[in-house]
């Protein structure tokens, strides 16, 4: 199977080989770059990060231990399925999660925060139009991430990514039927309520977005979209 091409992403100065790997890897599976159920290869993802087989070795066993690949019992690496009734539990925890993280950063965003999340907010809508799903994805986790980590005491960001790395695989998916979704637009109802530090009105519009967004498929529509992956 052909290797999926992988989101460009920004290294840092001094970043490991084996840690660029694995951010770029990571990156790419919580965007959805990989369906449910696509094999990698060591040799596929090292031509890809244009990496030598050890830094991706390394990195596929980090993402192995923390459920975002799985190692079958004939040595083969795959994105792990979803079910439907996993999806709706991931939905379940990603609003409780994101609306308590939401909650918690209003006191801490500044007015020039609050531009910046515009900013990206609106950069969002581009990609749409541009029909960049990917680039879309990862402009609308900086557009949550950017609110989250407002709070300089939180410590729940690396639980929300967790979720978003298992949710992943299916987001490519739901992307393609992006015309279904966020007829509302709730990020600008968040937007409108960090202006008025409303810690309620933000929370509720975080999920919303969740709800209405991705989470707008019902079980049978997962179903159906797993099933078109497959």
């Amino acid at each position: 199977m052909k290797t999926p091409s992988l989101p460009l992403l920004d290294r840092p100065e001094g970043m490991t080989t084996h840690d660029y790997a694995f951010a770029r890897l990571r990156q790419a599976i919580m965007v959805g770059s990989f369906r449910p159920g696509t094999s990698v290869t060591i040799r596929g993802l090292a031509e890809a990060l244009e990496s030598s087989p050890t830094p991706v070795r390394e990195a596929l066993r980090q993402l192995t231990s923390i459920g975002a690949l799985q190692f079958l019992e004939n040595r083969r690496i795959v994105v792990p399925r979803i079910t439907p009734a996993r999806f709706e539990e991931l939905i379940s925890l990603r609003i409780a999660l994101e609306s308590h993280a939401a909650r918690r950063a209003v006191a801490h965003l500044t007015e020039r925060q609050i531009e910046r999340i515009s900013a990206i907010d609106d950069s969002i809508e581009d990609e749409i139009l541009r029909g960049d799903q990917v680039a879309a994805l990862i402009a609308n986790q900086a557009f949550h991430r950017t609110i989250y980590t407002a709070n300089p005491d939180q410590i729940v960001m690396p639980l929300i990514e967790s979720v978003w790395l298992q949710l992943g695989p299916i987001l490519g998916i739901a992307m393609e039927h992006v015309s279904e979704l966020y007829v509302v637009d709730r990020h600008r109802e968040a937007i409108d309520a960090l202006r008025r530090r409303d810690e309620d009105a933000v929370a509720d519009a975080i999920a919303a977005d969740i709800r209405e967004g991705i989470g707008g498929f019902d079980q049978q529509a997962v179903a159906r979209l797993l099933k078109l992956a497959a």
